[in-house]
């Protein structure tokens, strides 16, 4: 069992109002728990309210079941967009895969080394040439090979494999396939996408190439949710490292891969432990 199976985490946001983190805490504190962290957030241009409370379950009066019906009238009271996690299962989390290995190595390698406290059940890719991978790892693997003619038909065979495991999210370790509206819309601020730029800057295909073409001397990688608009979804975390006229293209690649796993990785351990809140377009990241 998880050291954090006996956690419970809210998140929530609201319109902003007098005494917010008190009644929070008070609900908690007159049912028995004990608040392990708090942390919160107000945007004064919108006038918005972000918190993020984890407690100790542990004599707690309401069990885990019952938590989001015991919430919801102060939830509806403050007029709130929330939801609260219990830690009594692991979070289960999909990998998709084209040809490019590094990101993956390095999620199942966090993986095994207890970095990351999830389940993965399975890879699914559209190329079978990592399937040596997961079968050393000893997670299942899928291949679901897209065309324009069969791209429908395949993303649902995926979708309900994907409710057959029960995953929580699904990371595009990657995925050299754009998602259809239809698969979005199936799993909004689940799906966790790496590019290979700092975004909004060089978006699109070849990054690199751009970036060497006008000669920056920083580049990035950025992890964001994905929606239905091409690389404009919510960005979760993101880094840079300098170059210089010294770096080629390919080198600019190498360095550039090095920092999509990093990227990823600290992405996908941010919203497993439900750190990171959508305020429109942008994130609030509790870190």
């Amino acid at each position: 069992m998880s050291p954090h199976s006996s956690l419970a985490t809210l998140l929530l946001s609201c319109p902003d109002r007098t005494g917010l983190v008190s009644r929070i805490s008070h609900f908690i504190f007159e049912r028995g728990g004990n608040i392990l962290d708090l942390d919160e957030h107000v945007d004064r241009e919108s006038g918005k309210f972000f918190i993020r409370v984890s407690w100790n379950m542990d004599g707690f009066s309401i069990p885990s079941d019952e938590l989001e019906s015991a919430f919801g009238p102060l939830a509806r009271e403050f007029g709130a967009q929330w939801r609260i996690h219990a830690a009594e299962r692991r979070h289960r989390v999909a990998i998709f895969v084209s040809r490019y290995d590094h990101c993956l190595q390095d999620i199942l390698w966090r993986h095994r080394a207890g970095e990351l406290d999830i389940d993965i059940p399975l890879i699914i890719s559209n190329h079978p040439d990592l399937e040596p991978l997961a079968r050393y790892y000893g997670i299942a693997y899928h291949v679901f090979p897209v065309t324009p003619d069969n791209k429908r038909e395949q993303e649902e065979r995926e979708l309900q494999l994907l409710g057959e495991h029960e995953i929580d999210t699904v990371v595009l370790a990657r995925y050299m396939q754009v998602l259809s509206e239809r698969f979005v819309a199936e799993m909004p601020e689940r799906i966790i996408n790496i590019h290979h730029s700092f975004l909004p800057a060089f978006s699109g295909a070849s990054p690199y190439r751009q970036a060497y073409e006008r000669g920056v001397k920083i580049i990035g990688a950025t992890s964001h949710y994905v929606t239905s608009e091409l690389d404009e979804g919510p960005i979760i975390e993101q880094d840079i490292v300098r170059v210089s006229h010294r770096d080629a293209v390919r080198d600019m690649i190498r360095k550039g891969r090095d920092l999509e796993r990093l990227v990823l990785a600290r992405a996908l351990s941010l919203h497993v432990e439900h750190r990171v809140l959508c305020n429109g377009r942008k994130t609030i990241v509790f870190e």
